[in-house]
């Protein structure tokens, strides 16, 4: 298909919108991409080739899948808005290795799907345009669920991107950045600015890529007591990890033994919480999780 005739255009869009009435939804984040060429570029961030099978998040009018289509095998996309099902089909119709799924991203069973819908040995990537209000809820999902795909490159809020690749002692480093690389390597491919949207939307994007470890970065006790501490000592950032360390163990662990723990742990109580590493944190995390639970 020509570049002329690319979905993701102004007047292709335009013209799309207008041939089926279609009014935008606020409570679904929907701004459609009028740009080809970032797609393009958001192909070579993600590395989709002919060997891979993907999965795509809010297909919207088809811009991102049509690209998906030309350059991967097989594209499965997950569609919430039932009134957007026959646009895709009447927009997509040219791709015969395009499957539309119409259900929450959230509530599907991924991993079936996988293996029902993609039943040869290739790579599967997940590529989408993220709605802005449910892109941790949705990646956090996607991390956690242990699906089979290799990397996950998303258009999101260029000010969430640079918090989950953010790195120790910045502003942006808190305990979204150690979930999302506790899982990920985390990397920014680009920024997209506001006005290739339609709707343009208030903050410019950015294309995050996440490629999945094979292994965590670091051993613990217990994943979901980490995740808790790293928040609680993120909770308030002004304040030392040993005041914010002391407020969520009240009741639980003494003053002194949160005291003991920071000594054994080799790590200064009067630090804040964006100056520790991951390895710092999960040396915590074992420490406090064996006392707590009376393994030490």
């Amino acid at each position: 298909m020509s570049e002329l005739k690319a979905i993701a255009t102004p007047k292709r869009t335009k013209e799309i919108l207008n041939k089926y009435g279609f009014s935008f939804k606020k409570s679904l984040g929907q701004n459609f991409l009028v740009d080809v060429n970032i797609l393009k570029n958001m192909m070579q961030v993600a590395d989709i080739t002919k060997d891979v099978n993907t999965i795509e998040i809010g297909p919207g009018i088809g811009a991102l899948t049509e690209q998906l289509a030309i350059h991967s095998n097989q594209v499965m996309a997950f569609e919430i808005d039932q009134r957007l099902i026959p646009i895709l089909e009447d927009t997509l119709a040219p791709y015969s290795n395009i499957q539309i799924v119409n259900k929450d991203i959230l509530k599907a069973d991924i991993k079936q799907l996988c293996s029902e819908r993609f039943t040869d040995e290739r790579e599967i990537k997940v590529v989408a345009n993220l709605p802005y209000y449910i892109t941790t809820p949705i990646l956090m999902q996607l991390l956690m669920a242990k699906l089979p795909i290799t990397s996950i490159t998303v258009m999101i809020q260029r000010e969430v991107a640079e918090r989950m690749a953010a790195v120790r002692n910045t502003k942006e480093y808190g305990s979204l950045s150690i979930a999302i690389q506790y899982y990920t390597n985390a990397s920014i491919g680009m920024i997209v600015p506001k006005t290739v949207f339609n709707p343009q939307p208030r903050v410019d994007s950015a294309v995050l890529h996440l490629s999945m470890r094979e292994q965590p970065p670091v051993e613990l006790n217990d994943e979901d007591f980490f995740f808790d501490l790293v928040q609680a000592s993120f909770q308030q950032r002004r304040k030392t990890l040993r005041n914010n360390l002391i407020r969520h163990f009240t009741g639980i662990l003494t003053k002194e033994e949160i005291e003991q723990g920071f000594e054994l742990s080799e790590i200064d109580g009067t630090r804040r919480a964006e100056s520790l590493s991951m390895e710092e944190f999960a040396r915590l995390a074992n420490h406090f999780y064996a006392r707590t639970n009376g393994t030490d």
